[in-house]
């Protein structure tokens, strides 16, 4: 029986992340609160697994047929503490400001439910980000192009901020939203194979 994947995000990167090897998932928005007060008050690292859990469940209460529900969440940890999406403009630049020339982990949690089964896992990957020193006219160009205000930690590999990017530590996949090689080794740890739901997802 064909299983279908669905992925419980409205995030564009993610979506592209699947697209860009062969995988057109069916894509259903999870309504999570990811501001919950017992929830913000986890480690960086158990806050994305915690809310990658909860958007893939919220999502395969709704799934009526044999499927895959992948729930992700990121965030990024900067001197051990969790920094979201900046929302506000004032909010980007200082958080561009705070990481110039520095470092920290961008943490991606991942929930694979399979409903036909009724199996989950649920897993994290975490890379390093080395950022380059800014000057205030790149921050401030940067920012003004609205991209930081809606990703986590305010930067994101695949955007315009790509060349304060010097280098990373890790996972390129998994700083972009979605970890593909952990993705797989989930999948294969349900008992299918990579090529069976590429097959089954090739389109959309």
């Amino acid at each position: 029986m064909t299983v279908k994947l669905v992925l419980a995000s409205g995030s564009p990167s993610r979506a592209r992340l699947l697209q860009s090897v062969g995988i057109n998932p069916k894509i259903v928005v999870s309504d999570v609160n990811e501001e919950d007060d017992q929830i913000s008050k986890l480690s960086p690292g158990e806050l994305v697994i915690a809310l990658a859990i909860q958007k893939a469940h919220t999502v395969a209460k709704t799934i009526d047929f044999p499927a895959l529900v992948l729930g992700c969440d990121s965030t990024f940890e900067f001197e051990g503490k969790s920094l979201g999406k900046p929302e506000t403009r004032d909010k980007a630049i200082a958080r561009a400001k705070q990481l110039s020339g520095k470092s920290g982990i961008l943490h991606t949690g991942h929930c694979l439910i399979d409903t036909k089964q009724q199996i989950e896992l649920s897993e994290r990957s975490s890379a390093k980000v080395n950022f380059a020193k800014m000057s205030d006219d790149e921050i401030e160009d940067y920012v003004n192009t609205g991209e930081p205000l809606k990703v986590a930690g305010g930067f994101t590999l695949d955007g315009n901020s790509a060349p304060f990017i010097n280098s990373i530590e890790g996972d390129p996949s998994g700083i972009i939203g979605l970890s593909l090689p952990l993705l797989r080794r989930m999948i294969l740890k349900l008992g299918y194979q990579w090529t069976e739901i590429k097959s089954a997802n090739s389109n959309g």
